[in-house]
Protein backbone atom coordinates (compact mmCIF):
# COMPACT_ATOMS: atom_id res chain seq x y z
CA UNK A 1 0.00 0.00 0.00
CA UNK A 2 1.38 3.43 -0.92
CA UNK A 3 2.08 5.92 1.86
CA UNK A 4 -0.72 8.25 0.77
CA UNK A 5 -3.19 5.37 0.87
CA UNK A 6 -2.00 4.39 4.34
CA UNK A 7 -2.58 7.93 5.57
CA UNK A 8 -6.01 7.90 3.90
CA UNK A 9 -6.89 4.70 5.78
CA UNK A 10 -5.98 6.58 8.98
CA UNK A 11 -8.30 9.49 8.22
CA UNK A 12 -5.99 11.91 6.39
CA UNK A 13 -7.30 13.33 3.12
CA UNK A 14 -5.11 13.57 0.03
CA UNK A 15 -5.06 17.38 0.26
CA UNK A 16 -3.84 17.38 3.85
CA UNK A 17 -1.30 14.61 3.16
CA UNK A 18 0.18 16.33 0.11
CA UNK A 19 0.31 19.65 1.88
CA UNK A 20 2.22 18.00 4.71
CA UNK A 21 4.61 16.30 2.30
CA UNK A 22 5.43 19.62 0.64
CA UNK A 23 6.11 21.23 4.01
CA UNK A 24 8.29 18.32 5.10
CA UNK A 25 10.35 18.51 1.90
CA UNK A 26 11.22 22.13 2.69
CA UNK A 27 12.62 21.17 6.11
CA UNK A 28 15.32 18.69 5.13
CA UNK A 29 18.20 21.04 5.90
CA UNK A 30 16.76 21.95 9.32
CA UNK A 31 16.23 18.31 10.17
CA UNK A 32 19.77 17.45 9.17
CA UNK A 33 21.14 20.05 11.60
CA UNK A 34 19.00 18.59 14.40
CA UNK A 35 20.40 15.15 13.64
CA UNK A 36 23.95 16.47 14.02
CA UNK A 37 23.13 17.92 17.45
CA UNK A 38 21.53 14.62 18.45
CA UNK A 39 24.64 12.74 17.38
CA UNK A 40 26.88 14.94 19.53
CA UNK A 41 24.55 14.61 22.52
CA UNK A 42 24.37 10.84 22.02
CA UNK A 43 28.15 10.66 22.24
CA UNK A 44 28.06 12.80 25.40
CA UNK A 45 25.61 10.41 27.04
CA UNK A 46 27.52 7.32 25.93
CA UNK A 47 30.77 8.82 27.20
CA UNK A 48 29.24 9.24 30.66
CA UNK A 49 28.00 5.64 30.67
CA UNK A 50 31.46 4.40 29.78
CA UNK A 51 33.22 6.66 32.27
CA UNK A 52 31.09 5.40 35.16
CA UNK A 53 31.48 1.77 34.04
CA UNK A 54 27.79 1.00 33.84
CA UNK A 55 27.25 -2.73 34.33
CA UNK A 56 24.38 -5.22 34.36
CA UNK A 57 24.35 -5.13 38.16
CA UNK A 58 23.47 -1.41 38.10
CA UNK A 59 20.22 -2.08 36.22
CA UNK A 60 18.52 -3.79 39.16
CA UNK A 61 16.65 -1.91 41.87
CA UNK A 62 16.43 -1.97 45.64
CA UNK A 63 13.52 -2.14 48.07
CA UNK A 64 12.77 -0.84 51.53
CA UNK A 65 15.18 1.86 52.64
CA UNK A 66 17.25 1.54 49.49
CA UNK A 67 20.61 1.59 51.24
CA UNK A 68 23.72 0.98 49.12
CA UNK A 69 21.90 1.18 45.79
CA UNK A 70 24.90 1.15 43.43
CA UNK A 71 22.66 1.54 40.39
CA UNK A 72 21.14 4.72 41.80
CA UNK A 73 24.56 6.05 42.75
CA UNK A 74 25.94 5.33 39.28
CA UNK A 75 22.95 6.95 37.59
CA UNK A 76 23.49 10.12 39.61
CA UNK A 77 27.17 10.17 38.64
CA UNK A 78 26.15 9.77 34.99
CA UNK A 79 23.79 12.75 35.24
CA UNK A 80 26.50 14.83 36.89
CA UNK A 81 28.89 13.90 34.06
CA UNK A 82 26.38 14.82 31.35
CA UNK A 83 25.47 18.15 32.95
CA UNK A 84 29.09 18.85 34.00
CA UNK A 85 28.10 19.41 37.62
CA UNK A 86 29.56 18.39 40.96
CA UNK A 87 26.62 16.19 41.90
CA UNK A 88 23.11 15.10 40.94
CA UNK A 89 19.98 13.74 42.58
CA UNK A 90 17.92 11.46 40.29
CA UNK A 91 15.03 9.76 42.04
CA UNK A 92 11.70 8.05 41.35
CA UNK A 93 10.48 9.66 44.59
CA UNK A 94 10.42 12.98 42.69
CA UNK A 95 6.92 12.82 41.27
CA UNK A 96 7.06 15.51 38.55
CA UNK A 97 8.87 18.61 37.37
CA UNK A 98 7.03 20.87 39.81
CA UNK A 99 8.01 18.56 42.67
CA UNK A 100 11.64 18.64 41.54
CA UNK A 101 11.58 22.44 41.50
CA UNK A 102 9.90 22.61 44.90
CA UNK A 103 12.46 20.20 46.35
CA UNK A 104 15.34 22.31 45.03
CA UNK A 105 13.78 25.57 46.25
CA UNK A 106 12.60 24.38 49.66
CA UNK A 107 15.89 22.59 50.27
CA UNK A 108 17.94 25.72 49.67
CA UNK A 109 15.73 28.49 51.06
CA UNK A 110 15.07 29.31 54.70
CA UNK A 111 12.60 31.62 56.47
CA UNK A 112 13.58 35.22 55.80
CA UNK A 113 15.19 34.43 52.44
CA UNK A 114 13.86 35.91 49.22
CA UNK A 115 13.36 34.19 45.88
CA UNK A 116 13.73 36.24 42.69
CA UNK A 117 12.48 35.52 39.18
CA UNK A 118 14.18 37.83 36.66
CA UNK A 119 12.19 36.46 33.69
CA UNK A 120 8.62 37.25 34.71
CA UNK A 121 5.98 35.01 36.20
CA UNK A 122 6.80 31.31 36.48
CA UNK A 123 4.68 28.44 35.15
CA UNK A 124 1.19 28.07 36.63
CA UNK A 125 1.92 25.14 38.97
CA UNK A 126 5.01 26.84 40.43
CA UNK A 127 2.93 29.87 41.39
CA UNK A 128 1.24 27.82 44.10
CA UNK A 129 4.61 26.44 45.23
CA UNK A 130 5.89 29.98 45.72
CA UNK A 131 2.64 31.33 47.14
CA UNK A 132 1.84 33.85 44.41
CA UNK A 133 -1.49 32.05 44.45
CA UNK A 134 -2.16 30.97 48.05
CA UNK A 135 -1.72 27.25 48.62
CA UNK A 136 -1.30 25.01 51.64
CA UNK A 137 2.41 24.49 52.33
CA UNK A 138 3.71 27.16 49.94
CA UNK A 139 7.09 28.81 50.43
CA UNK A 140 5.27 31.97 51.48
CA UNK A 141 3.78 30.11 54.44
CA UNK A 142 7.32 29.41 55.61
CA UNK A 143 8.30 33.07 55.53
CA UNK A 144 10.09 32.99 52.17
CA UNK A 145 9.33 36.09 50.14
CA UNK A 146 9.19 36.43 46.38
CA UNK A 147 10.11 39.18 43.99
CA UNK A 148 9.69 39.30 40.22
CA UNK A 149 11.17 41.36 37.40
CA UNK A 150 9.31 41.16 34.11
CA UNK A 151 11.02 41.06 30.76
CA UNK A 152 11.07 44.28 28.77
CA UNK A 153 8.57 44.75 25.92
CA UNK A 154 11.16 43.44 23.43
CA UNK A 155 11.61 40.34 25.67
CA UNK A 156 15.13 41.35 26.70
CA UNK A 157 16.23 41.22 30.34
CA UNK A 158 15.49 44.28 32.47
CA UNK A 159 19.00 44.54 33.87
CA UNK A 160 18.31 47.79 35.71
CA UNK A 161 15.23 46.28 37.32
CA UNK A 162 17.10 43.10 38.23
CA UNK A 163 19.95 45.05 39.84
CA UNK A 164 17.42 47.02 41.87
CA UNK A 165 15.52 43.89 42.92
CA UNK A 166 18.55 42.01 44.25
CA UNK A 167 19.02 42.79 47.92
CA UNK A 168 20.49 41.38 51.12
CA UNK A 169 17.64 38.85 51.43
CA UNK A 170 17.98 37.51 47.87
CA UNK A 171 19.14 33.92 48.33
CA UNK A 172 18.08 32.19 45.13
CA UNK A 173 17.25 33.24 41.58
CA UNK A 174 14.97 30.97 39.55
CA UNK A 175 15.17 31.11 35.75
CA UNK A 176 12.51 29.31 33.74
CA UNK A 177 14.02 28.27 30.43
CA UNK A 178 10.81 27.34 28.62
CA UNK A 179 7.92 29.73 28.14
CA UNK A 180 5.19 27.71 29.84
CA UNK A 181 1.74 29.15 29.13
CA UNK A 182 3.15 32.56 28.22
CA UNK A 183 3.92 34.08 24.83
CA UNK A 184 7.57 34.92 25.45
CA UNK A 185 10.42 33.18 23.70
CA UNK A 186 12.15 30.23 25.29
CA UNK A 187 15.57 31.22 26.60
CA UNK A 188 18.67 29.86 24.92
CA UNK A 189 21.58 28.53 26.94
CA UNK A 190 23.56 31.55 25.75
CA UNK A 191 20.94 33.99 27.07
CA UNK A 192 20.75 32.14 30.37
CA UNK A 193 24.53 32.33 30.72
CA UNK A 194 24.48 36.07 30.04
CA UNK A 195 21.80 36.58 32.70
CA UNK A 196 23.63 34.46 35.28
CA UNK A 197 26.88 36.35 34.73
CA UNK A 198 25.08 39.64 35.34
CA UNK A 199 23.37 38.36 38.50
CA UNK A 200 26.61 36.92 39.88
CA UNK A 201 28.27 40.27 39.17
CA UNK A 202 25.70 41.95 41.39
CA UNK A 203 25.67 39.30 44.12
CA UNK A 204 28.26 36.52 43.70
CA UNK A 205 26.88 34.22 46.40
CA UNK A 206 23.32 34.05 45.11
CA UNK A 207 22.18 30.60 43.93
CA UNK A 208 21.07 30.52 40.29
CA UNK A 209 18.63 27.70 39.52
CA UNK A 210 17.32 26.90 36.03
CA UNK A 211 14.04 25.14 35.35
CA UNK A 212 15.33 23.04 32.47
CA UNK A 213 12.07 21.26 31.61
CA UNK A 214 11.61 20.64 27.86
CA UNK A 215 15.11 21.93 27.07
CA UNK A 216 17.45 19.00 27.72
CA UNK A 217 19.47 17.86 24.67
CA UNK A 218 17.93 20.48 22.36
CA UNK A 219 21.27 22.33 22.25
CA UNK A 220 24.83 21.09 22.52
CA UNK A 221 25.21 22.63 25.99
CA UNK A 222 23.03 22.80 29.08
CA UNK A 223 22.48 25.75 31.46
CA UNK A 224 24.92 24.17 33.91
CA UNK A 225 27.61 24.73 31.27
CA UNK A 226 26.66 28.43 31.36
CA UNK A 227 27.07 28.91 35.11
CA UNK A 228 23.82 27.64 36.67
CA UNK A 229 24.27 26.36 40.23
CA UNK A 230 21.35 23.97 39.76
CA UNK A 231 19.45 22.61 36.76
CA UNK A 232 16.18 20.87 37.44
CA UNK A 233 13.84 18.77 35.34
CA UNK A 234 11.42 15.88 34.96
CA UNK A 235 12.25 12.39 33.73
CA UNK A 236 8.91 12.06 31.92
CA UNK A 237 10.09 14.85 29.66
CA UNK A 238 13.25 14.89 27.55
CA UNK A 239 15.84 13.06 29.70
CA UNK A 240 13.65 10.02 30.35
CA UNK A 241 13.56 9.21 26.65
CA UNK A 242 9.97 7.97 26.91
CA UNK A 243 10.96 5.00 29.07
CA UNK A 244 11.22 6.52 32.54
CA UNK A 245 7.87 5.86 34.26
CA UNK A 246 8.31 8.65 36.84
CA UNK A 247 11.05 10.75 38.40
CA UNK A 248 12.98 13.97 38.33
CA UNK A 249 16.52 15.25 38.62
CA UNK A 250 18.44 18.05 40.29
CA UNK A 251 22.03 18.51 39.08
CA UNK A 252 24.43 21.14 40.32
CA UNK A 253 26.68 22.27 43.12
CA UNK A 254 27.25 19.54 45.69
CA UNK A 255 25.92 21.61 48.62
CA UNK A 256 22.77 22.60 46.73
CA UNK A 257 22.06 19.02 45.70
CA UNK A 258 22.69 17.79 49.24
CA UNK A 259 20.24 20.35 50.64
CA UNK A 260 17.62 19.20 48.14
CA UNK A 261 18.19 15.56 49.13
CA UNK A 262 17.48 16.35 52.78
CA UNK A 263 14.26 18.07 51.76
CA UNK A 264 13.23 15.15 49.54
CA UNK A 265 13.84 12.52 52.26
CA UNK A 266 14.34 13.93 55.75
CA UNK A 267 17.03 15.59 57.87
CA UNK A 268 19.65 13.04 58.81
CA UNK A 269 18.77 10.68 55.96
CA UNK A 270 19.09 12.68 52.74
CA UNK A 271 20.32 10.80 49.72
CA UNK A 272 21.16 7.61 51.60
CA UNK A 273 17.58 6.35 51.37
CA UNK A 274 15.13 5.93 48.52
CA UNK A 275 14.54 2.53 46.98
CA UNK A 276 14.62 2.38 43.19
CA UNK A 277 12.44 -0.74 42.97
CA UNK A 278 12.64 -1.79 39.30
CA UNK A 279 13.16 1.57 37.55
CA UNK A 280 16.94 1.73 37.20
CA UNK A 281 16.92 -0.06 33.86
CA UNK A 282 14.24 2.28 32.49
CA UNK A 283 16.10 5.34 33.77
CA UNK A 284 19.39 4.30 32.17
CA UNK A 285 17.88 3.10 28.90
CA UNK A 286 15.60 6.14 28.61
CA UNK A 287 18.56 8.46 29.16
CA UNK A 288 20.47 6.58 26.47
CA UNK A 289 17.63 7.15 23.98
CA UNK A 290 16.97 10.73 25.10
CA UNK A 291 19.06 12.63 22.53
CA UNK A 292 17.42 10.83 19.61
CA UNK A 293 13.90 11.00 21.08
CA UNK A 294 14.35 14.72 21.78
CA UNK A 295 15.50 15.25 18.19
CA UNK A 296 12.32 13.59 16.90
CA UNK A 297 10.17 15.80 19.12
CA UNK A 298 12.07 18.87 17.96
CA UNK A 299 11.47 17.98 14.31
CA UNK A 300 7.79 17.53 15.10
CA UNK A 301 7.64 21.00 16.65
CA UNK A 302 9.26 22.58 13.60
CA UNK A 303 6.94 20.67 11.27
CA UNK A 304 3.91 21.85 13.28
CA UNK A 305 5.07 25.46 13.15
CA UNK A 306 5.66 25.27 9.42
CA UNK A 307 2.27 23.66 8.70
CA UNK A 308 0.17 26.04 10.75
CA UNK A 309 2.11 29.18 9.91
CA UNK A 310 1.54 28.50 6.22
CA UNK A 311 -2.18 28.26 6.95
CA UNK A 312 -2.23 31.68 8.57
CA UNK A 313 -2.25 30.73 12.25
CA UNK A 314 -0.10 32.47 14.85
CA UNK A 315 2.71 30.18 15.90
CA UNK A 316 5.33 30.68 18.56
CA UNK A 317 8.16 30.28 17.92
CA UNK A 318 7.86 30.98 14.22
CA UNK A 319 8.78 28.23 11.79
CA UNK A 320 12.20 29.62 10.86
CA UNK A 321 13.30 30.55 14.39
CA UNK A 322 16.05 28.73 16.21
CA UNK A 323 14.77 26.29 18.84
CA UNK A 324 15.66 26.02 22.51
CA UNK A 325 12.96 23.63 23.71
CA UNK A 326 10.50 21.13 22.21
CA UNK A 327 7.30 23.15 22.76
CA UNK A 328 5.34 24.65 19.88
CA UNK A 329 2.51 27.09 20.58
CA UNK A 330 -0.31 27.50 18.06
CA UNK A 331 -2.95 30.16 18.68
CA UNK A 332 -6.54 29.73 17.47
CA UNK A 333 -8.34 32.72 19.06
CA UNK A 334 -11.41 30.59 19.62
CA UNK A 335 -12.06 27.70 22.00
CA UNK A 336 -13.36 25.45 19.22
CA UNK A 337 -9.96 25.57 17.50
CA UNK A 338 -8.04 24.64 20.65
CA UNK A 339 -10.43 21.79 21.40
CA UNK A 340 -10.39 20.42 17.83
CA UNK A 341 -6.59 20.46 17.74
CA UNK A 342 -6.35 18.53 21.00
CA UNK A 343 -8.98 16.07 19.78
CA UNK A 344 -6.81 15.38 16.73
CA UNK A 345 -3.70 14.79 18.81
CA UNK A 346 -5.61 12.43 21.12
CA UNK A 347 -7.05 10.51 18.17
CA UNK A 348 -3.51 10.05 16.83
CA UNK A 349 -2.28 8.51 20.08
CA UNK A 350 -1.32 4.86 20.57
CA UNK A 351 -3.15 4.77 23.92
CA UNK A 352 -6.78 5.90 24.40
CA UNK A 353 -7.09 7.05 20.80
CA UNK A 354 -10.86 6.57 21.08
CA UNK A 355 -11.14 9.03 24.00
CA UNK A 356 -12.31 12.59 23.45
CA UNK A 357 -10.43 15.06 25.69
CA UNK A 358 -12.54 17.48 27.71
CA UNK A 359 -11.49 20.68 29.51
CA UNK A 360 -11.33 20.24 33.28
CA UNK A 361 -10.02 22.08 36.38
CA UNK A 362 -6.57 20.50 36.66
CA UNK A 363 -4.81 20.87 40.03
CA UNK A 364 -2.34 23.77 40.04
CA UNK A 365 -4.01 25.79 37.26
CA UNK A 366 -6.27 28.84 37.54
CA UNK A 367 -8.52 27.93 34.59
CA UNK A 368 -9.86 24.81 32.95
CA UNK A 369 -7.25 22.98 30.88
CA UNK A 370 -7.72 20.61 27.96
CA UNK A 371 -5.05 17.97 27.57
CA UNK A 372 -4.48 15.40 24.86
CA UNK A 373 -2.11 12.74 26.13
CA UNK A 374 -2.68 9.20 24.94
CA UNK A 375 0.68 8.15 26.31
CA UNK A 376 2.34 4.97 27.53
CA UNK A 377 3.46 6.87 30.65
CA UNK A 378 0.62 8.94 32.10
CA UNK A 379 1.20 12.64 31.44
CA UNK A 380 4.59 12.14 29.79
CA UNK A 381 5.09 15.23 27.66
CA UNK A 382 8.06 13.77 25.79
CA UNK A 383 5.38 11.59 24.20
CA UNK A 384 2.96 13.12 21.69
CA UNK A 385 0.77 15.50 23.64
CA UNK A 386 -0.93 18.87 23.52
CA UNK A 387 -2.62 21.00 26.12
CA UNK A 388 -3.79 24.51 26.75
CA UNK A 389 -5.85 26.60 29.16
CA UNK A 390 -9.38 27.49 28.11
CA UNK A 391 -8.75 31.22 28.15
CA UNK A 392 -7.83 33.88 25.65
CA UNK A 393 -6.12 33.65 23.21
CA UNK A 394 -6.88 29.89 23.15
CA UNK A 395 -3.39 28.61 22.47
CA UNK A 396 -2.44 24.96 22.13
CA UNK A 397 0.96 23.92 23.44
CA UNK A 398 2.15 20.98 21.40
CA UNK A 399 5.14 18.87 22.36
CA UNK A 400 6.70 15.46 22.19
CA UNK A 401 6.57 12.44 19.95
CA UNK A 402 8.74 9.42 20.66
CA UNK A 403 9.36 9.33 16.92
CA UNK A 404 9.12 12.09 14.36
CA UNK A 405 6.84 9.96 12.19
CA UNK A 406 4.29 9.78 14.99
CA UNK A 407 4.51 13.51 15.62
CA UNK A 408 3.95 14.18 11.92
CA UNK A 409 0.84 12.00 11.83
CA UNK A 410 -0.57 13.70 14.93
CA UNK A 411 -0.06 17.15 13.45
CA UNK A 412 -1.77 16.18 10.21
CA UNK A 413 -4.69 14.49 11.96
CA UNK A 414 -5.20 17.59 14.12
CA UNK A 415 -5.23 19.67 10.94
CA UNK A 416 -7.77 17.29 9.42
CA UNK A 417 -10.02 17.73 12.48
CA UNK A 418 -9.79 21.50 12.15
CA UNK A 419 -10.47 21.41 8.41
CA UNK A 420 -13.46 19.12 8.83
CA UNK A 421 -15.02 21.63 11.22
CA UNK A 422 -14.28 24.60 8.96
CA UNK A 423 -11.67 25.95 11.37
CA UNK A 424 -8.71 25.68 8.99
CA UNK A 425 -8.41 26.08 5.22
CA UNK A 426 -7.87 23.05 3.03
CA UNK A 427 -4.79 23.66 0.90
Amino acid sequence: MELEQMYASMGISSKVFRFGQAVEESLKERFSAIDRTAEANQLKVLSAFRKEKLSESHLSGTTGYGYNDTGRETLEKVYADIFHTEDALVRPQITCGTHALYTALAGNLRPGDELLSPVGAPYDTLQEVIGIRPSNGSLAEYGITYRQVDLLPDESFDYAGIRKAINAKTKLVTIQRSKGYSSRHTLSVGQIGELIRFIKGVKPDVICMVDNCYGEFVELNEPSDAGADMVVGSLIKNPGGGLAPIGGYIAGRADCVENAAFRLASPGLGREVGATLNVNRSFFQGLFFAPTVTAGALKGAIFAASVYEKLGFEVHPKAAEKRHDIIQAITFHKPEGLVAFCEGIQAASPVDSYVRPEPWPMPGYDSDVIMAAGTFVSGASIELSADGPLREPYTAYFQGGLTYDHAKFGILLALQKLADQGLAPII
